[in-house]
């Protein structure tokens, strides 16, 4: 199978680091050299990805096409491009819906996915839209795939994605309070690190446990995790989080 891929960002770079960490057979994967520094690292990394000069020299020896372009650049360049309605493309674009990837590319088969930067290690969930049984047996070898038939669902998953650097910045927040009370900055960021991995390999080895249930049972009455949590409801800290996500939301 040949790869194209319209963008050379981070997540690109994930994608291609865990298709080659992955049993998947490939036979190449074009790059562009938008990104100059990211194309020479991949290319260098992986015999088998080349860098092409131009857009439409990827697409034109690709079976399956990858758009992960940031919205402004994808708006500008795609209905420039010339693609056959039988292009598989896989769109990455957070905010161009199906209907104007489809209008652009004149491609009848346009799926939409949320990859995240954890891909990259084969792991975290890959959202896809609408079903197609080819695209969740490729994925399946990066992640947990979840098939979503509506696109309109498909935006809470987007707007959800949008809380890693809030959720590192929790960790980044907690470590420097550590530091604050004479912990040593190394020690603050290890408790930190590995608090929050337990909490979530916990989370995944009780996976048949609510997420409800989870809040009942990690506290007792009249305990720290109990006034912690009573102080954050108190604050409104968890309204805001909902009042962020519904105006994420509205933006795809």
């Amino acid at each position: 199978m040949h790869l194209g891929f319209i963008g050379t960002g981070r997540i690109t770079l994930s994608i291609i680091n865990g298709i080659f960490n992955s049993k998947l057979k490939i036979n190449k994967i074009y790059i562009s050299h938008r990104n100059k520094d990211v194309s020479k690292t991949i290319s260098r990394k992986f015999k088998k990805v080349k860098v092409l000069k131009n857009n439409q020299e990827i697409i034109n020896k690709s079976k399956l096409v990858f758009l992960a372009v940031t919205p402004k650049v994808g708006n500008k360049i795609l209905s420039k491009l010339k693609f056959n309605s039988n292009k598989k493309i896989i769109s990455l674009i957070s905010t161009i819906n199906l209907e104007r990837v489809k209008k652009y590319t004149k491609s009848k088969k346009v799926t939409r996915v949320i990859p995240l930067p954890f891909i990259n290690m084969r792991e975290g969930p890959i959202i896809i839209c609408p079903k197609d049984k080819k695209i969740k047996n490729f994925f399946k070898h990066l992640g947990t795939v979840i098939e979503v038939k509506n696109e309109n669902l498909s935006k809470g998953f987007w707007s959800t994605s949008s809380f890693m650097a809030s959720f590192y910045n929790l960790l980044y927040e907690t470590s420097n309070w550590l530091s604050s009370k004479g912990i040593k900055k190394n020690e603050a960021e290890k408790y930190t690190k590995e608090l929050f991995l337990a909490l979530s390999k916990d989370t995944m080895n009780k996976n048949k446990t609510s997420l409800k249930q989870l809040v009942l049972e990690s506290q007792t009455p009249g305990g720290t995790n109990a006034y912690v949590l009573k102080e954050l409801k108190k604050k409104k800290f968890y309204k805001l989080q909902q009042k962020v996500l519904n105006s994420i939301f509205k933006k795809f």
